[in-house]
Order: C-alpha cells, then sequence, then structure tokens
C-alpha cells in the first residue's frame, strides 16, 4: 500500500466544512488558484509504475491516473495529475472521499465544489474532468457497497 495523508478529517462532511473555511479566506479567484496549485503540491508521491493506460481517468483534458485500495470499510485513492490547478481538485476531493467506508463516499454529495465557487469558475473541460474523477470514486464506493 502506498503511503497517504487522507482522510485529514474525520467525516467526510467534516473535510467539506474545512474546505468551505480554508476558501472563504480568500479574496478573488487569482488567491483561490494559488492556493488549489499549493494543495496539489502536497499530493502523496505516486509511484511512477502505476502512471500506465490503465489507470489513466478519461473524461479529462490533462493527464490524469488515479488508483483505488481497500474495501467497503476503507476505500484509499491515490492520484496525481500533470496539471498543477487539476492536482489540487484532486487533493480536495480526496480529502472528502479517501480513507472513507464506501457507504460514506455514496451518502455524500460533492456539495463543496459549489459551496466554494468552484462550478462557476472552471472551465467546461476541467468541470468534465472533475465530473470524471468523482464519478470514478462514486463506481468504486458502488463496486464495494
Amino acid at each position: 500500500m502506498t503511503e497517504t495523508i487522507f482522510p485529514l478529517e474525520s467525516t467526510a462532511a467534516e473535510a467539506q466544512a474545512a474546505i468551505r473555511e480554508e476558501f472563504a479566506f480568500f479574496g478573488d479567484w487569482s488567491e483561490r488558484y494559488q492556493y488549489l496549485i499549493d494543495l496539489g503540491r502536497k499530493l502523496p508521491p505516486f509511484p511512477e509504475a502505476w502512471k500506465t493506460e490503465d489507470h489513466r481517468l478519461h473524461g479529462c483534458q490533462s493527464l490524469v491516473w488515479i488508483v483505488a485500495q481497500g474495501e467497503r470499510g476503507r476505500l484509499d485513492f491515490h492520484a496525481i495529475s500533470d496539471s498543477a490547478i487539476v492536482s489540487g481538485l484532486i487533493f480536495l476531493a480526496l480529502r472528502v472521499y479517501s480513507g472513507r467506508p464506501a457507504a460514506e463516499i455514496l451518502a455524500t454529495a460533492p456539495d463543496y465544489i459549489a459551496d466554494i465557487g468552484l462550478a462557476r469558475h472552471l472551465s467546461p473541460t476541467r468541470s468534465n474532468g472533475l465530473a470524471s474523477l468523482l464519478a470514478f470514486i462514486r463506481d468504486t464506493a458502488r463496486s464495494q457497497a
């Protein structure tokens, strides 16, 4: 198993609340994008051996690789992108969903996206990629539930 820093909070709901609080500190979207880039740099190392077509997430304009480990009681997700902002989006999704039971993942809508205004500030291709990432996480949880 590869090292993980997730979960940072006890529950997915607490993770979403923390994300809302953190993004509320920033006055404009240039600051929020910089924060996303900084978060992306905090992703745990992703093994080069996992950067294969089998682990590639399709639906993203950027290159994204994702690996799920675990089972119903705890699912860990490991992911990385070649894009700094996309890596930040990955960090947020993993903060909410990685290291959680399948049932909690399935019961948690990604409200943080609308709550912090992200939905309005992503390009259509990034929105599609984020939707693909969240669909992968949910589908994995559904297959283990």
